[in-house]
């Protein structure tokens, strides 16, 4: 069993540990109770991290596609500001350099 200490008594187990037994109790095939014996937690805890992991696994994928979204949606507006101020500074140097002719 893998436990990072104690806190006021209170065991507290690493996330590997968690997401280990709730990945078990998501197979299914053991009870909650046989794992609750073999990894030394309470089988109430297995369902509360059981639980927690199927509510959670969906936001791996949608945060990970939307920071993405969002990054290049920053990049292509950065880009286009630069663009717009590049047109600007080509502008001004072309009326500069008309008039000295």
């Amino acid at each position: 069993m893998s436990t990072m200490g104690t806190i006021n008594g209170r065991k507290q187990h690493s996330a590997e540990l968690k997401a280990k037994v709730a990945i078990a109790a998501i197979k299914a095939q053991h009870t909650a109770s046989e794992l609750a014996s073999m990894y030394g937690v309470h089988a109430t805890q297995i369902g509360m991290w059981k639980k927690q992991v199927l509510e959670e696994v969906a936001q791996l994928f949608t945060s990970r596609r939307s920071s993405a979204v969002r990054a290049q949606e920053d990049l292509t507006a950065t880009l286009y500001q630069q663009i717009g101020q590049l047109k600007v500074e080509l502008d001004w140097l072309k009326k500069k350099a008309s008039s000295w002719e």
